[in-house]
């Protein structure tokens, strides 16, 4: 099929615009590969550490004969999604044996749980923790050690924080390696009714809790389709996983069977010096992505990590271009919170492998990319399944559940659901795949907020009972650290359906368990510093519209007014530690990631 002159047009002003940061990021993997640190050019007491304690595999690593494979973990016992990580290294060392390599445990990185963060105090670690992870990442390759990387990593901003630390050595080839999702427990809609009754006092805490642990309940991804699962659904059409390794559950032999495959896949790469990530990761990837996450309804918090895993590879995206593949991806699948099921059911119903072969088909994807996981593009339009013991790929038909997945002749939508609102507060991302259409544009008198639990406790003191903007602000990546405000969804959903307009504008960040409340997220330039919204009143009025893309304050003069004072800078959990990266911090259109800004001097 003939690419979408839509798609190709975005990926050409990508090109275009990204061609001296890249040509000079390729240059620099390019030095790498041929003079940078590997294990030749260790001296024998740096290289005899490397292998000092590394038991039968002492021999093969010290003789070079063989590729090694670093592995890099985000491995965890309290986080579900990264527990079963534990057992992969021992079993991936047996993997990589059986095909003449070697792998080590590179080193590991923090994996922090938004989900139990969520409105507390750690949650304005979480945006940062993504720099870190990529740090953590660039260490444990510094030792020079490796022939081929193998990433552990699952949920929000693991994974954009591994690809953006093993893109500093992309001249290496590199996989994702996912665990899977836990298996469906209490169905998604029931915990969400659940926890607005106890948001109107109707249920007790116990009642919650319970709800809550029956949903959440072993090990694996949570399955609602948030950041974590979205992010797995790109890895898959950037062709960095094993084709279908996004879904399989935990503790499956399909599950090891796909983990054998990808150590396999790396020793492959290794030894014959193909695919570096580097190249894996250009700009018909990262508009595949895109593309991904506008079909699915994935989490809108890519709006801030495409930009950046983007930038570490010396392209440049912005949410002009997001808006722009959006009108030209219809939205064919509908996952909680989008829709009934979750990602199990998602899977079933046909999976990565129909949406695949269904954008694939319609001209939407790049089926000419240079994929790591498989030699050809078309593969990740196959579902994978043991034959025996043998791991073998089959095609798809038709969805077999219609209120999920759906092909792009009778979409949910016929645009990606996520659109670019503008004006004078500034850009925003506008989820429109997840709100009822005659909510799209709501024009009410705003009540500000400086953070979250100012809105709950007026919500709780029944000031917000009409139709409402709330506006929360200094919630950016300079002001806090930019949290997720996801406690805001059960209050603001209280008013909406006491038949009330509502809506929510924020330089802070919801993700795709964001809801059905209208919200315009991610405000740029944030309110810290003199930012629009840092010049708005209780009581002015505020039109937020996907309709026609507006964030306006109407009939108020905003340059002549002074920028309100910020709240004092956070302090506890840690959250001081972090003043370096909130100080000179970039938008979130940028990615919002001072490591990265300061990056692009050097590219």
């Amino acid at each position: 099929m003939t690419l979408d002159p839509r798609i190709s047009a975005v990926t050409d002003r990508i090109r275009e615009r990204s061609r001296p940061t890249r040509d000079r990021y390729l240059a620099l993997i390019g030095e790498e590969s041929e003079r940078g640190i590997d294990r030749p050019r260790l001296s024998c007491g740096n290289f005899a550490h490397g292998f000092a304690a590394s038991g039968e595999d002492k021999p093969a690593i010290r003789s070079m004969r063989s590729a090694n494979i670093g592995i890099v973990t985000a491995y965890n016992d309290m986080l579900s999604a990264h527990q079963p990580y534990g057992r992969y290294p021992e079993q991936m060392k047996i993997f990589a044996r059986e095909v003449g390599a070697t792998a080590q445990v590179a080193g590991g990185v923090p994996a922090m749980c938004d989900g139990v963060t969520q409105g507390q105090p750690g949650m304005d670690l979480s945006l940062f923790s993504r720099d870190t992870i990529a740090l953590s990442t660039a260490i444990a390759l510094s030792h020079g050690m490796f022939e081929a990387v193998a990433l552990l990593g699952i949920c929000d901003k693991i994974v954009p924080g591994l690809l953006i630390g093993a893109l500093r050595f992309g001249h290496l080839p590199a996989l994702l390696i996912p665990a899977g999702p836990m298996p469906s427990g209490l169905a998604n809609k029931e915990k969400q009714r659940v926890r607005q009754l106890y948001a109107e006092g109707k249920v007790g805490k116990d009642e919650l809790l319970a709800a809550e642990a029956a949903s959440y309940h072993g090990a694996g991804t949570c399955t609602f389709y948030g950041t974590a699962n979205s992010n797995q659904m790109m890895m898959e059409l950037m062709g960095l996983h094993i084709p279908g390794a996004a879904f399989i559950n935990p503790g499956t032999p399909l599950r090891t069977a796909l983990t054998r495959a990808a150590v396999h896949r790396l020793a492959h790469l290794a030894a014959t010096k193909q695919r570096p990530l580097g190249h894996v990761v250009e700009e018909r990837a990262i508009v595949n992505a895109a593309v991904g996450l506008l079909a699915t309804g994935g989490s809108t918090n890519h709006a801030i990590h495409i930009p950046a895993i983007a930038r570490a590879a010396g392209i440049l995206i912005d949410w002009q271009d997001l808006d722009e593949l959006s009108a030209a991806v219809p939205l064919i699948a509908r996952v909680y919170p989008n829709g009934s099921g979750d990602v199990n059911d998602f899977h079933h119903a046909g999976g990565m492998a129909f949406v695949t072969r269904a954008l694939l088909d319609a001209g939407l994807l790049h089926d000419d990319i240079l994929t790591a996981g498989a030699d050809d593009f078309n593969a990740y339009a196959k579902a994978p399944r043991l034959e025996g013991e043998a791991l073998a790929w089959r095609e798809v038909g038709d969805s077999s559940n219609p209120d999920m997945l759906r092909p792009l002749a009778d979409p949910f939508l016929h645009d990606g659901g996520m659109r670019l609102v503008s004006g004078n507060l500034g850009r925003a991302i506008f989820k429109t795949s997840a709100v009822a259409e005659e909510r799209w544009t709501i024009e009410a008198a705003c009540r500000i907020f400086s953070d979250q639990d100012q809105l709950l406790a007026a919500f709780a003191a029944g000031e917000l009972d009409r139709d409402l903007v709330a506006v929360v602000r200094f919630q950016g990546p300079r002001a806090n650290g930019m949290p997720e405000l996801h406690k805001l969804t059960p209050a603001l959903g209280v008013l909406q359906d006491r038949g009330h307009k509502v809506a929510l504008v924020t330089d802070g960040r919801m993700s795709g368990a964001s809801g059905k409340v209208p919200a315009a997220i991610h405000v740029s330039p944030e309110a810290f510093g003199g930012g629009p919204l840092s010049l708005l009143r209780d009581g002015d009025v505020v039109r937020l519209s996907a309709v026609d893309g507006s964030l306006e304050a109407i009939g108020v003069d905003l340059p002549s007014r002074r920028p309100a004072m910020p709240p004092p800078p956070p302090v506890g959990t840690g959250r001081e530690l972090f003043a370096f990266m909130r100080r000179d911090a970039p938008s979130a259109e940028a990615g919002g990631s001072v490591m990265l800004a300061d990056m692009e001097v050097v590219l």
